[in-house]
């Protein structure tokens, strides 16, 4: 199997949309609240203990930092949101700044949303979701930080996920995978590791995947 992420190394960082990479190979964006363990999750994927940086001040770094994959695809790393230190005016500007990311760039292929499973989703995580989930991409919610949890309470906060989403998106929840995942313990590693690899072109179906859309019933949780 291969390893999507392996490999990665630093392309750019952007703070503005005139520093935007031109479009050419696909992307995919990692995205998550502020302390929701996105670092962490990308490390993971990738290999490496510090190709992703974890602020030392959550939320204030306004920037998309890009890396390029083996395969010449890109990650885009987008800064984390919902801290409440970060002044309105930052706040503000990194909103509009994602927005027009997400809604407008045509070579993204797929978002991994990062969310602390003791947490689930929150407003903010939804309203991402409401201006992505439209367009028909693939969204993967990795919901971190498992290893912190019982087995009991891994099963209870992926399924909440579950019904979260098709409760809030019942018409794109298709589209939508919900992988239980923890960095420390490599859970789910593989797991997103074959998604995105599918979502890429560099591997075969991974499960649901598989099924035509019209037959899937919602998103399901690739166990742990």
């Amino acid at each position: 199997m291969k390893h999507p992420l392996q490999q990665a190394v630093f392309h750019l960082t952007v703070a503005d949309d005139s520093q935007m990479p031109p479009p050419g190979p696909p992307e995919l964006a990692f995205a998550g609240r502020s302390n929701s363990g996105k670092s962490s999750a990308i490390n993971a994927l990738a290999n490496q203990t510090r190709l992703a940086f974890t602020s030392k001040t959550p939320g204030r770094t306004q920037q998309i930092n890009f890396f390029q994959l083996r395969g010449g695809a890109l990650l885009a790393d987008l800064p984390g949101y919902g801290y409440a230190a970060v002044p309105h005016k930052l706040k503000r500007h990194w909103q509009a700044f994602l927005a027009r990311y997400l809604a407008t760039r045509q070579t993204l292929i797929g978002l991994a949303l990062v969310v602390d499973a003791r947490h689930g989703l929150s407003d903010l995580d939804r309203q991402l979701l409401t201006g992505f989930l439209p367009s028909g991409r693939p969204v993967a919610v990795l919901a971190t930080k498992m290893d912190k949890l019982t087995p009991a309470a891994q099963r209870a906060a992926a399924a909440a996920i579950e019904r979260d989403v098709a409760a809030a998106f019942p018409a794109q929840a298709c589209n939508v995978t919900v992988i239980p995942f923890s960095a420390t313990r490599r859970t789910g590693v593989e797991r997103a590791e074959t998604l995105i690899a599918y979502w890429l072109g560099e591997g075969g179906p991974p499960g649901e995947a598989a099924i035509p859309e019209g037959k899937k019933k919602g998103p399901r949780a690739q166990g742990e």
